[in-house]
């Protein structure tokens, strides 16, 4: 079984996850890190999947940046168990090509090492977060198509 992680760790991690600054962010990764941000691709483009700690820290320093401007990260829930930990966070920032207000949950599952994220899986809520980003509610309508409306 893997050393467990220390709360004080993923409380440490999570406040420079949360200052966004990449520089206090680096010593928390691993190098050979895996990072999965589950979510619209094609409107998000930080979602999917990085490997190695240079692929995660240019999401950091460059690929988040260019689509939106963090303005707030607060972990409202989180459970330290073993060498995991997994949280419910609100995430805040103003979108670059548009300069909307965006606003929406997310979780992470983390996997530690030596006091080091092995592994971040992170699912967003992306329905709301893609309707913010589009600055329109997506219709589910029958009449609008949607493969939904046989549930």
């Amino acid at each position: 079984m893997a050393a467990p992680v220390r709360r004080s760790v993923v409380e440490a991690y999570y406040q420079a996850f949360a200052s966004r600054d990449p520089a206090a962010i680096a010593p928390f990764i691993d190098d050979d890190a895996r990072w999965v941000i589950a979510g619209p691709i094609d409107l998000l483009r930080f979602c999917g999947e990085r490997r190695g700690k240079a692929a995660i820290m240019d999401l950091f320093e460059t690929v988040i940046p260019e689509v939106l401007q963090v303005t707030g990260f607060v972990p409202e829930i989180m459970l330290v168990d073993g060498d995991r930990a997994a949280t419910f966070s609100r995430l805040t920032a103003r979108q670059h090509a548009t300069g909307r207000s965006i606003s929406y949950c997310c979780t992470h599952f983390l996997r530690f090492r030596a006091d080091k994220v092995v592994e971040c899986r992170s699912i967003i809520d992306s329905f709301d977060a893609a309707e913010q980003v589009l600055g329109h509610a997506i219709d589910l309508s029958a009449e609008a198509g949607s493969s939904l409306s046989a549930f």
